[in-house]
């Protein structure tokens, strides 16, 4: 509780990061707080922390609060979420006047930061669309107003008074926005003006942003893409401009390299340039055709972890791709995730029927979500499936835990505008498993499947991530289940996650709706993070399914649920693993392992009989015995990613050798066929990461 004065005026308490305390007689804002700690602070501030909410740095602080002091930091370094926060939001409305003042008439949406920068979404008029050819205008235009310096002021309405200001403007997409606000418990509107309120340019806008334009280092314009007013196809289509920024030049142009970086290991391309997969319109959107080298890169992932599962205790199962209606209602899914899934499926008799008694489509949607109507659903998730096998049968605490596994195949409706290649779909296989246990075997349980979560990344070469906990939101209205029992997962995930040997941190309202989750997030050969192997403890399930165990005690117990899956989903995995080797597969994940190149058509025979030993032995070898030159062959191989080319001639088939040549090493030389074979099978049983050239001393 903050201490008053005699008068009854709050004398703030202000805690910084370092646990030291400034006491201050009246209210206090962030300039007064970083000039009072130091005058090179004040000048590289550029925002606060005001009990962990972003705030402007003129921010008023009445009360004891605790305050961290946002900078911009120093060009060398990587800049803090918070300060690209700030930094790519003021970018936005500085684009966005930039675009209205070049594009009359152009109705602005929705223009929020992004973690790659910042985007906002406009209706422009119908005959002065806006294209790449556009940005250079308006990005002479961002830089004259981010010369001008202008500060970002706040200001704020009481709600009716900002709607009839709205409504006066004429922007229906400010007002709906407005309307929203309200609707989430706003009392007041508040806008930002770039520079002085009442002439200058000025945008509905909750904040936060730079103390001025002059405080953006450095942006960039990056592409325009289509998109729907609130995602809906059937609304207004708009425009959506992307653009990104940063405290210092240094800094965007390392962004920019790492997007350059990124285009070129793009997995779409890569797919389709190596055969891996291709996705067909007429197959439909997010639905993924694996070609055969594809199917080859997926089968060995799955052999991988299958034969760790195996050895680990777990059942392989599987289940049908559908559901009826009244499963997914059970566990929660329907009508949880409705939106995100595919319609569900109803017996057409049923729909005869039902229209024929005038029954609108609203109302039977109601219906359908009321419980109303049966029917089948593709399945959201394998969890529901794998209960009912867990039930099947009567279980002792003596069976117990029993642990269910499954490449299963599920469905989710994403917006057209969200799918990207393999990482965003709408079909996608899991490498799903559940585990049934007694609660005094949750640690171990959990710890186990860390363990195996370790050891996919670790055999990627995917060692650099951190680990988060998912927790709960307490005030949220999403989560299910005995708050009792939250507690004791969310501790049981916490102590598993002490175990790893690396700092984790702990994320309020990331949890499931069911239950607390561990999360590995993992950056790729770029720096790039993605969020893979999750772990997830689950007391709710076993409620709603009524799951019981006999004890010790010939008692009935329920059980506790352990939701697991290392790769997540097979496709964005692959998609990941795509660009993180850039196409370069490790030798025992590789489509193709050798290409036996033969010199001339007098070493055909030589050649043929090398593929015939490599497959012999499990190697996954072809022959390129076309008339081209050799130097020709060995730059396809080489471009195709290959991991060995074998080239042989005459003085190979009398020896009984092969040339090798070795992706990331070069030229080998001439080894004896033997000891080559002995080398790679045994590089694939251990599945060792590729090679990579030494650097001369």
């Amino acid at each position: 509780m903050a201490r008053m004065r005699p008068e009854g005026r709050p004398m703030p308490r202000i805690t910084l990061p370092d646990g030291s305390h400034r006491d201050y007689d009246a209210p206090v804002d962030g300039n007064q707080i970083a000039g009072d700690i130091g005058e090179r602070l004040l000048k590289a501030s550029i925002g606060l922390q005001v009990d962990g909410e972003l705030k402007d740095l003129g921010h008023v602080i009445e009360g004891d609060a605790e305050v961290s002091i946002i900078t911009s930091g120093h060009k060398k370094e990587e800049p803090a979420a918070e300060a690209l926060q700030l930094v790519r939001h003021s970018c936005a409305h500085v684009m966005a006047e930039a675009i209205e003042n070049t594009f009359p008439g152009a109705q602005l949406v929705y223009g929020p930061p992004t973690d790659q920068g910042f985007y906002y979404d406009i209706r422009f008029p119908e005959n002065r669309p806006i294209s790449s050819e556009d940005f250079p205008a308006i990005e002479k235009r961002m830089a004259e107003i981010i010369a001008e310096d202008r500060p970002f002021r706040r200001y704020q309405l009481d709600c009716d008074e900002g709607i009839e200001k709205l409504r006066k403007e004429g922007s229906k997409y400010k007002i709906d926005n407005a309307e929203r606000a309200i609707e989430a418990g706003s009392d007041q509107l508040s806008w930002y003006v770039t520079g002085e309120v009442g002439s200058d340019w000025e945008d509905l806008c909750k904040g936060s942003h730079l103390p001025s334009t002059g405080r953006i280092g450095a942006f960039k314009l990056l592409s325009v893409a289509s998109s729907y007013w609130h995602g809906d196809a059937d609304s207004d289509s708009l425009t959506r401009v992307y653009g990104t920024a940063f405290c210092h030049s240094a800094q965007l142009k390392r962004h920019l390299d790492r997007l350059e970086e990124a285009r070129r290991r793009d997995h779409r391309v890569i797919g389709k340039k190596q055969n891996l997969f291709r996705i067909d319109e007429a197959v439909g959107q997010g639905l993924v055709l694996w070609q055969p080298n594809g199917a080859v890169v997926r089968r060995e992932l799955e052999e991988f972890i299958r034969s760790h599962l195996i050895a680990a205790g777990y059942d392989m199962v599987y289940t049908p791709h559908v559901g009826k209606l009244d499963l997914y209602r059970t566990s929660g899914h329907f009508p949880y995730y409705r939106e995100s899934q595919f319609p569900p499926l109803i017996s057409s008799d049923f729909l005869a029927a039902v229209s024929e008694e005038g029954c609108s489509c609203a109302e039977l949607s109601h219906r359908i979500g009321e419980g109303d109507v049966d029917g089948f659903m593709l399945k959201p998730m394998n969890c529901p499936h794998h209960i009912k096998i867990y039930a099947a049968e009567a279980r002792s605490y003596r069976d117990l835990p029993v642990r269910l596994a499954e490449f299963g195949t599920v469905y989710r409706w994403e917006q057209s505008g969200e799918l990207n290649g393999l990482t965003r779909v709408r079909g996608f296989t899991q490498d799903d498993a559940h585990i049934f246990c007694t609660e005094d075997q949750v640690a171990d349980e959990i710890i186990g499947c860390l363990s195996l979560v370790k050891l996919v990344l670790s055999t990627l070469g995917l060692d650099d991530y951190r680990v988060r906990v998912g927790l709960r939101d307490g005030d949220s209205s999403k989560y299910t289940g005995d708050p009792a029992h939250w507690d004791l997962a969310e501790e049981a995930c916490r102590q598993a996650a002490s175990t790893l040997g690396v700092p984790f941190v702990e994320e309020v309202g990331e949890a499931a709706f069911y239950g607390p989750k561990i999360d590995f997030v993992v950056k790729d050969s770029i720096g790039r993070e993605w969020q893979l192997g999750t772990v997830q403890v689950d007391y709710n399930l076993p409620v709603r399914f009524d799951l019981s165990y006999t004890g010790a005690d010939n008692a009935s117990h329920r059980p506790v649920m352990v939701h697991r899956a290392p790769f997540g989903s097979m496709e964005r995995f692959i998609g990941i693993l795509i660009e993180h080797f850039e196409g370069a597969f490790p030798t025992w994940l590789s489509p193709e392992q050798v290409r036996v190149l033969s010199i001339s058509e007098k070493h055909v025979e030589y050649a043929r009989s090398v593929v015939a030993g490599l497959v012999s032995e499990g190697i996954r070898a072809t022959l390129d015995d076309s008339d081209d030159r050799i130097n020709s062959k060995i730059k396809v191989g080489a471009d195709e990613r290959i991991p060995y080319l074998l080239v042989v001639g005459g003085r190979d088939e009398e020896a009984g050798t092969v040339s090798v040549r070795q992706r990331g090493i070069g030229d080998r030389g001439a080894v004896a066929f033997d000891q080559f074979v002995a080398e790679l099978v045994e590089e694939v049983r251990q599945r060792q990461l590729p090679a990579v050239a030494k650097e001369n001393d």
